[in-house]
């Protein structure tokens, strides 16, 4: 087969090096890196990935989108995906600022403790692209999920665009939208969640350490994304992985960076195993589940 070769379309006008990083880390012979790509410009860029390589040698060629505004990157993703035809085709993965991956680790790390078919899991920062994805990804594993914002408007809109993405896909109990405006509500939250998962930005707080102490026994897991001091959950420090505090177990960002680091690889790595594949968000949950159980 000809040497394994990556386009990485970045939204953003610099190429991620971090993305760049884990490409070769994750065995690419080449690495072609594009920056300020948009969906006006992408065609030109992905035809010359389509017809360079014909029959089954493809495969060996893969696109990853990324970039630090998410929605631009599913517009891309978008356009990426509409220029296909027939055979004539190469691999796609999306990741745009590690949505997809940081959100498979968040829930997956969440199910090992908690049986989340049929738990309710509530999302702090729902709204944002991270959060999304944590909602999608634990309806998807049969939860029932309370999608937070401060903004009760902004919170519907959010659960109302994961509803259509889940529309054809089996989905759990349902997904139902919450405002969180204080310690208050965040509190009546907790009283009603088996596991939680902050995705807020960075360096903000959104349930205090005594709000997080005071919760039920009922709260099991705490999974805080923010790596940025303060603590989006107030009491968990980023390094935490599987701690033992207050009676739960809680995660801080760098303790689920572990797993969200093995997907990101095997993710790139499964790109090329024909010329087909297009890794969004269930696709991505999917390779990191046979990740955690070692398959």
């Amino acid at each position: 087969m000809p040497p394994k070769i990556l386009i990485q379309f970045d939204t953003d006008a610099s190429a991620s090096t971090f993305d760049g990083v884990v490409a070769v880390d994750s065995g690419v012979d080449h690495l072609f890196r594009h920056g300020s790509v948009t969906p006006d410009n992408v065609t030109s860029l992905v035809h010359g990935a389509m017809f360079t390589r014909g029959g089954e040698a493809l495969r060996s060629t893969a696109i990853f989108i990324g970039g630090s505004d998410v929605s631009v990157a599913e517009s891309v993703f978008k356009k990426v995906k509409s220029c296909f035809f027939g055979p004539v085709r190469v691999s796609v993965m999306l990741d745009a600022n590690g949505c997809n991956t940081t959100a498979a680790a968040a829930v997956i790390s969440a199910g090992k403790h908690v049986l989340l078919q049929g738990a309710t899991v509530g999302v702090l920062g729902g709204t944002g692209p991270v959060g999304r994805r944590v909602a999608e990804m634990s309806a998807i594993e049969g939860a029932r999920v309370l999608l937070a914002s401060r903004s009760r408007e902004k919170a519907d809109e959010a659960v109302k665009a994961v509803r259509l993405r889940l529309s054809a896909q089996q989905s759990g109990p349902g997904i139902d939208a919450i405002a969180v405006a204080n310690s208050t509500d965040a509190a009546e939250m907790l009283r009603q969640c088996d596991v939680v998962i902050a995705c807020g930005a960075a360096g903000v707080e959104l349930v205090d350490a005594k709000t997080l102490g005071d919760a039920p026994e009922s709260l099991k897991v705490a999974i805080d994304l923010n790596a940025v001091p303060p603590a989006g959950l107030g009491g968990v420090a980023a390094m935490d992985k599987a701690k033992e505090q207050n009676g739960r177990i809680v995660y801080g960002a760098i303790g689920v960076g572990g797993l969200k680091m093995k997907i990101h690889r095997e993710s790139l790595r499964e790109l090329f195993e024909s010329n087909d594949r297009v890794l969004d968000t269930a696709e991505i949950l999917a390779i990191g589940k046979r990740i955690a159980s070692g398959n």
